[in-house]
C-alpha cells in the first residue's frame, strides 16, 4: 500500500491539468500514480493566505468540485475516498482513492457550520494555516496574531475531534503547534513536513515535537521539497538534495516518533524543485529502495508507505465515536 499525504494536484487540476493522460513534467496524474504503484493520496485543496475569506471559499469550493469531476471523466483509474476503510476496497478494485485535504482554514471563515460542510463534502483533513496567520491559528511564517490558536481555533478543534476530522499541523507556528497536542483530544498529523534537527526551517518540525506526535499516537509525512531537506541547498547551484536526504529525514522521524507514526506526504504539484531521483509520483520505488538498502523490513517499509497513515486515520475516526 503507498498513500501519500499532501499532493497539491487540485491546483494544477482547476488550472485545465487532464491527470488522466500522463503530462510531461507534471509531478502527478493518473498513469504516474498506477506507475508509481501508488495506492491512493490525500487531494489537499490549497487556498493561498491572501485571499480573502469568500474568494478562498469560492476557490476551495472550485477544485473540490474539479477533483470530483476529474474522478468521474477517470472512473477506471480513480475514486473519490471518504474514509480509511474505502482504501482497501478500492485497491481491490484496482482503483485509486482520491482522499480530500484542505489547506488552510481560510475557506472555513469564522463558522463551524462551514466547517462540518466541507467536511460533509468530503474533507477529510485540514491543515489548519499555510504561510499566514489566519482566523483559526498563527502559521509558521509569520506566528504574531494569536500567540498559538485564537479562540474560535480552540472551538474548531473541539469540532474537528468530535467529526473525526484529522488535525494537520503542518504550516503551524511551534506555538500553534504546542496549544493543539495539548488541546486535542484525538491524535492529530503533520502532513508534509520534515525534520528541524537536519534542516533548520523554520516549517519543519523539532525533535521534541515528532516525539510529541509519536507519545499522541499521530503521524508525520516527509516532506520533499529540497528547501526542507537540507540547509545546504541552494537554488543558484546544481545539487539538490535526493533519496539519500529523504531517508534520512524518515530515520530521524522512526527514531523520534516510532515506526509506526511516519510516512510521506511529497507535497508533489506544490514543490518548485523535486529531490534528485524522485522527480514526480511515478518514482517513489527509489525511496523504498534505500529504506531497503539500509536494513528496514518489508513490514516497516509497507508501514512507512501508507500503513501508517491509513492507521492513523482510523484511530481519528474511531475517537469521534
Amino acid at each position: 500500500m503507498i498513500l501519500d499525504s499532501h499532493i497539491d494536484t487540485p491546483s494544477a487540476v482547476l488550472r485545465g491539468r487532464n491527470i488522466g493522460i500522463d503530462n510531461p513534467g507534471a509531478h502527478v496524474d493518473f498513469p504516474k500514480m498506477k506507475a508509481g504503484g501508488v495506492d491512493g493520496a490525500f487531494f489537499a485543496l490549497y487556498t493561498p493566505p491572501e485571499f480573502e475569506a469568500d474568494k478562498a471559499t469560492r476557490y476551495a469550493l472550485e477544485m473540490l468540485s474539479a477533483t470530483y469531476d476529474a474522478c468521474e471523466e477517470n472512473a477506471d483509474y480513480a475514486t473519490m475516498t471518504f474514509g480509511p476503510d474505502e482504501v482497501a476496497d478500492n485497491m481491490r478494485n484496482g482503483l485509486i482513492s482520491v482522499c480530500i485535504g484542505m489547506e488552510n482554514a481560510s475557506p472555513i471563515q469564522e463558522s463551524l457550520s462551514m466547517l462540518r460542510t466541507f467536511y460533509r463534502l468530503g474533507v477529510s483533513y485540514m491543515t489548519l494555516t499555510h504561510n499566514g496567520d489566519n482566523a483559526v491559528a498563527d502559521s509558521a511564517a509569520e506566528g504574531k496574531r494569536w500567540g498559538g490558536l485564537s479562540p474560535f481555533g480552540r472551538q474548531v478543534v473541539a469540532e474537528m475531534n468530535a467529526m473525526g476530522m484529522m488535525i494537520d499541523l503542518s504550516h503551524a507556528s511551534d506555538k500553534t503547534f504546542w496549544d493543539v497536542i495539548q488541546l486535542s483530544k484525538a491524535p492529530v498529523i503533520a502532513t508534509h513536513s520534515s525534520c528541524r534537527a537536519l534542516c533548520s526551517h523554520r516549517r519543519n518540525l523539532t525533535d521534541e515535537m515528532l516525539q510529541a506526535l509519536g507519545e499522541k499516537n499521530g503521524y508525520v509525512g516527509i516532506n520533499f521539497y529540497p528547501c526542507f531537506l537540507s540547509d545546504a541547498y541552494d537554488e543558484s547551484k546544481d545539487w539538490r538534495p535526493g533519496v539519500k536526504e529523504i531517508v534520512d529525514h524518515i530515520d530521524h522521524a522512526v527514531k523520534l516518533a516510532g515506526i509506526d507514526h511516519v510516512g510521506i506526504g511529497s507535497d508533489f504539484d506544490g514543490i518548485e524543485v523535486t529531490p534528485e531521483g524522485v522527480e514526480d509520483i511515478a518514482h517513489l520505488d527509489a525511496v523504498w529502495a534505500e529504506m531497503r538498502r539500509r536494513g528496514y523490513s518489508e513490514n516497516d517499509i509497507i508501514k512507512v508507505s501508507g500503513q501508517n497513515l491509513l492507521d492513523v486515520w482510523f484511530r481519528i475516526v474511531n475517537c469521534s465515536e
